[in-house]
């Protein structure tokens, strides 16, 4: 379990290591846990002591058939788990392991891994809107809106979520390794920016519209982020990332031009206040 704690430190990946403490709380001697439960006479704590002192005066619980159906289930259960894991434990101990993967129809059994690797960068798609008539314009000024955690202000500190989870940063992360035709809810979430929907803006850290007339335009950029080393140039004005433009994730869109991928998709077009 203490690898988990440690990815829960270090991983920040919201709730997922703490569902993996879970079971293993049943591995806790029942002392360790006592103070979980009242000791009223009558309550949990009370019978299990009661027990206890039965077993130690070698008196044994009756085996009724009730038991002994459950005792042979259970054994039935453990035999066919530990049959089952056995292309598990070699994919385990492979060099080409392979991840996310059952191994029989039954799918009681798998390899499960969130990442199969650690790496020290990350795209994002920041999104960025603009009040210029023309998309084109290079004197366009497009102005960054940013999300509740994940990286984009490149002096925000990276922030620490864990147990809680914010799913459309972690959709916005996982958007960036692919591209905007497959994860088209993405133009969705451009429209509803485009027409200040405030159910939409409260999901957002900031809104660089806010108090003025909505953005005309909104585009996608990709780039590429990393930490940036203590004591360096970065770091020394304050910043926590480097980034380095890969190029545009979808072109500038505005809100009437969204109009039929809307009605296409059969999806409520955002209408402005």
């Amino acid at each position: 379990m203490g690898d988990k704690v440690l990815l829960i430190i270090s991983g920040n990946l919201s709730f997922l290591n703490w569902l993996t403490i879970v079971p293993s709380i049943a591995c806790f001697d029942d002392l360790s846990l006592g103070f979980l439960f009242s000791s009223r006479r009558g309550g949990v704590k009370d019978r299990v002591v009661q027990m206890q002192a039965r077993q130690a005066a070698g008196e044994q619980p009756p085996l009724g058939y009730g038991r002994c159906i459950r005792q042979v289930v259970n054994i039935s259960f453990g035999l066919l788990i530990a049959y089952l894991s056995v292309p598990v434990v070699l994919n385990l101990l492979s060099s080409r392991q392979v991840m996310n993967t059952s191994f029989n129809p039954l799918r009681i059994v798998n390899t499960y891994g969130a990442f199969g690797s650690i790496t020290k960068e990350r795209t994002e798609v920041i999104l960025q809107g603009t009040s210029s008539p023309d998309p084109n314009d290079p004197a366009a000024v497009w102005e960054e809106y940013d999300f509740k955690c994940k990286p984009g202000d490149l002096k925000r500190r990276p922030c620490f979520i864990t147990p809680y989870h914010y799913r459309l940063d972690w959709l916005m992360w996982f958007a960036a390794f692919q591209t905007y035709e497959q994860n088209e809810w993405i133009i969705h979430l451009a429209g509803k920016l485009l027409a200040q929907e405030e159910e939409t803006l409260s999901l957002m850290a900031t809104n660089p519209f806010a108090g003025r007339a909505p953005p005309r335009w909104i585009r996608g950029e990709h780039f590429k982020y990393k930490f940036s080393r203590p004591g360096g140039t970065h770091a020394g004005e304050g910043k926590w990332w480097i980034r380095k433009r890969i190029g545009a994730y979808f072109p500038p869109v505005n809100l009437q031009g969204l109009k039929k991928f809307y009605e296409d998709r059969s999806w409520p077009y955002p209408m402005r206040d």
